[in-house]
């Protein structure tokens, strides 16, 4: 689903990244790990087409992102690519099924509310759906954004930190839900973290 060659990336002043090549199939998990300042954001934002690189490839379901227009790659990326970001971005005044369905709406121009009750319920949401974000607890919101960035059945999930803010239960929990719903949906799954504690949970590791 989704492969790289040659990543490069700068920010000027001396801060050089050269990315490892990798490679995820569909149903695939890859746990990308390391220190602070090594690159890890850096590198899932290339992989989800938030940045372009310096040279190199981007290679998504057959298709190099890095070549696209904006407006083809915005398109491609709703289609595509889901993003569980560190910080969870909700519009507030949206309840959290309202949430979930204006990702499918916004990349489909179809508002799939079955689908998102259903993603919903499988997260353990059920009876939270029209509560707003804020009245969710971190760990709630997180399988949130996991639901709204899996709505639209992308070939390729991107995941930051996403348990760097969690107990150990719910990190643990958080981090078997990823993993199980990639292969569920035959996604393939990215995860970029310097949470120790995923180590365990996937054997197909990166560091950098």
């Amino acid at each position: 689903m989704i492969h790289t060659k040659s990543l490069h990336f700068s920010y000027g002043k001396g801060t050089d990244f050269n990315f490892p090549d990798i490679t995820a199939s569909s149903g695939d998990s890859l746990l990308i790990t390391g220190g602070s300042g090594r690159g890890k954001t850096t590198l899932l934002h290339l992989l989800g087409g938030l940045l372009r690189p310096q040279s190199g490839q981007v290679v998504v379901e057959g298709t190099d992102i890095a070549t696209l227009s904006e407006k083809k790659l915005d398109t491609f990326r709703g289609k595509n690519i889901g993003l569980v970001l560190q910080q969870n971005y909700f519009v507030a005044s949206l309840s959290v099924l309202e949430n979930v369905v204006l990702a499918s709406w916004l990349a489909t121009g179809k508002q799939a509310e079955t689908k998102a009750k259903e993603l919903l319920e499988q997260l353990g949401l059920k009876g939270q759906e029209h509560k707003l974000p804020s009245q969710l607890s971190i760990g709630q919101q997180q399988r949130v954004s996991i639901a709204r960035a899996l709505i639209n059945e992308p070939k390729l999930l991107l995941a930051d930190e996403p348990t760097s803010s969690l107990d150990d239960e719910n990190a643990y929990t958080v981090a078997d839900m990823l993993s199980g719903l990639a292969k569920q949906f035959g996604t393939a799954l990215v995860i970029v973290t310097h949470d120790q504690r995923l180590k365990d949970r996937f054997p197909n590791q990166i560091s950098l």
